[in-house]
């Protein structure tokens, strides 16, 4: 089974039309892009569950919807996805991630899932009948070893789990603009680059993207919404293809590209 990384971009992909990458997600069981079968269940690497050590929410019922955004529309405040949890393979991911060294990997009995995994499978698996769990990234660690963490969570694959890195390829919300804003050369030249990069084969270049990349520090002024990229691809296997299933742009400097990974094998 392929590996996913996925641009959510705003919580308000989940109510507005006019963002493009809505239809993007809203096509992906139409459109068959993880495949003719369903997945067995789906693990989600999100930038906004960030711990020291690894993590897994270990779910027994159903995941609770976690609004972790303010200031948003009330509707949105409403918004649920009440997915069924997998605790059976979040156990499994443990014991993938301790066996490799990434231990002691947390269970966490209680947390739901943050709008950067709700947000995108809502549109994706509206019928919120797939098992979902999360897992952390370590924001104080690198993009190798993200990369390596991935390598790890492989057999996964040949499980029937899907995997999806849930970020931004890029994310300095600070630099944000008004919905239809021009794209800045830097947010510009970093999301070529990174294109570039992954359809190349270059995934030393795209763990060390910090040195290698333009702008770098720039398009990720904070690594937790690039690090489910390097999970993604990681988790593919040695010598996996990418290709890039989506792009678009709001606000100036959100950028939705999204990449397939897939398995050499």
């Amino acid at each position: 089974m392929d590996t996913f990384f996925l641009s959510h971009g705003s919580p308000t992909l989940s109510i507005d039309e006019a963002i493009p990458a809505r239809h993007f997600f809203k096509s992906w069981l139409p459109a068959r892009v993880a495949g003719d079968r369903p997945p067995r269940a789906i693990l989600v690497v999100s930038g906004h569950w960030e711990t020291a050590t690894p993590a897994v929410n270990v779910i027994r019922g159903t995941n609770d919807t976690i609004h972790d955004f303010y200031g948003f529309p009330k509707p949105m405040y409403q918004l649920k996805y009440p997915a069924p949890g997998a605790p059976d393979l979040a156990l499994r991911t443990k014991e993938l991630l301790e066996r490799a060294g990434f231990g002691p990997v947390k269970e966490d009995h209680s947390r739901g899932l943050d709008h950067g995994a709700w947000v995108p499978l809502m549109l994706m698996y509206p019928g919120a009948d797939i098992p979902v769990f999360q897992l952390s990234v370590q924001t104080d660690r690198d993009g190798a070893y993200h990369y390596n963490l991935g390598r790890a969570l492989a057999p996964l694959r040949e499980e029937g789990v899907l995997v999806l890195g849930s970020g931004s390829a890029t994310h300095n919300l600070r630099k944000m603009g008004p919905m239809d804003a021009p794209v800045p050369q830097w947010a510009a030249e970093f999301d070529a680059w990174l294109k570039d990069a992954l359809l190349s084969g270059r995934h030393e270049d795209v763990n060390r993207y910090e040195e290698k990349a333009p702008h770098g520090r720039v398009a990720h002024p904070w690594p937790d919404h690039f690090y489910p990229l390097h999970v993604a691809l990681g988790a593919a296997g040695d010598g996996a293809r990418a290709e890039q299933i989506h792009q678009s742009w709001t606000n100036a400097t959100l950028s939705y590209a999204s990449y397939r990974f897939s398995t050499s094998n």
